[in-house]
Formats: structure tokens, sequence, C-alpha cells
């Protein structure tokens, strides 16, 4: 059995479908697999509203494509719903369309005009008009946790000592620490995105896929045989190791 991951992918589409192609390569050499998206489809890149276009597509047409949601997905359905009902894992003095966040590049890609400098009543008006309603119910029902083979996928992590089956989302879509810094075993390997690193990184126990595309990185894809991965490149699969 082998699955492929893709990591935060935050509005670029060219990236996405790259990633697509090198999986469907492996494919062709090694047979078909689920792909798991790791979340975090919005924000920050040109193109959140390709990527959510693309993904919804490809699902109602049957592909074996699973699809989590990171925080920036759950923020934009928040602001959606309510611009001014406060986000719990976001600080207090932070909100979605700030300039850190990268909500206002998503509105744009609907065609939302200049939506990090008017009052945000009438940004909210535009954006329930320019985000179809397809969207946002492709938001809304997207799962935090799912498991296959001897790993469980997630956004962010999960909380340490807390069974699988009672993370609450916010800690799976929002926790840096304590997870990121446990180095004991979570049962299954954990697969996350959520926290931007230089590579796709196999640490044992969980593997991280953000390669930090959001900031002009790679869209990092792997491939999983049980608790080992391989990140897909253009010349094929390379093994990532775990630390010594």
């Amino acid at each position: 059995m082998h699955l492929y991951a893709i990591g935060d992918i935050h509005g670029h589409i060219d990236l996405l479908k790259a990633a697509h192609d090198r999986i469907s390569g492996d494919m062709a050499r090694h047979g078909a697999g689920q792909v798991i998206h790791v979340g975090d489809l919005v924000d920050r890149g040109p193109n959140s509203a390709g990527v959510i276009d693309y993904l919804a597509r490809g699902i109602a047409a049957g592909e074996d494509w699973v699809v989590l949601k990171g925080n920036h997905d759950r923020m934009f359905s928040r602001f959606l719903r309510d611009p001014v009902d406060p986000e719990p894992g976001l600080r207090a003095d932070l909100a979605w369309l700030h300039p850190k966040l990268g909500g206002a590049e998503t509105l744009a890609s609907y065609g939302v005009r200049s939506p990090a400098d008017r009052p945000i009543a009438k940004v909210h008006a535009d954006a329930i008009l320019a985000v179809p309603e397809v969207h946002r119910a492709f938001l809304d029902a997207r799962p935090t946790l799912h498991r296959a083979g001897d790993a469980a996928f997630v956004h962010a992590g999960i909380r340490p000592g807390v069974a699988l089956d009672d993370q609450v989302e916010t800690d799976l879509v929002w926790i840096r620490e304590p997870f990121l810094s446990d180095t004991t075993s979570f049962g299954p390997l954990i697969v996350h995105g959520h926290t931007a690193i230089n590579q796709a990184t196999h640490y044992g126990n969980r593997l991280n896929l953000d390669s930090g595309a959001a900031y002009g990185g790679p869209l990092s894809a792997v491939v999983i045989e049980g608790r080992d991965a391989w990140l897909l490149t253009g010349q094929g699969r390379v093994a990532l190791h775990l630390p010594v």
C-alpha cells in the first residue's frame, strides 16, 4: 500500500498542478494510491479561488483525493460566516485580513476589490457575492483528520498525550508546541504541514510537508509506504531518511 501527500498550497495553483503531475508519474510506475492534501489551500498566494475550484472539481469527478482543513481555510470560512468572529487559534491582535495572514490575496482572487483597504462590512458583503456557494460548502466540509495505513494526516499536528479520537479541531489546525518538540511515538506516523521549514523532513514520529510554498519555497509531494517516505521530484523518488 502506498499513499501520496501534498503540503501547504497557499493559493499556488501552478505548484499544485505540478505536484499532481509528479504524483501521476509515480503512479504510472508503481500503481495508484490515495492523495491526501494536508490543508492551507488558501491565503498569501495568487490564486486561492483556482486551488479550491481545482480540488473540488477533482473530487466531484471521482479522484481519490482527501483534502484536509488548515487554519487558513478555517479563517476564510469563519470570515464568510461572520467577519468579526474571533478565531480561537489566532493572536488577539491579528485578524484574517491582516497582511501577515494573506486573506486579502484570497479575496482578490475572487475579484473582491481592495479587500484590505475598505470597511470590513463592505468587504464582507462583496465576498458573500463573489465566493461561490459550492466553494463555501467545500471548505466547510473539510475533515481535520484522516487515517490510512500506518499514518494519520492532519494539518498542524496533534496534542501529545491525547488519543486521536479525542483531539480537538483547534489543535489539529493550529498546534505547534508541544507537538513539534515531542520525540516520542504518537502511534501512527503523523503527517502534517503548518510549520514552514526548508524542505520536507521525516522526524521518525512525524513527517512535516510544509516546505514554504507560501513564502516562495517549493510545494512538496511525497509517497508514503508504511512509515517510510520519499520526496517526489522531476527525477523520481528521493528517500526522506529518518534522523540519525
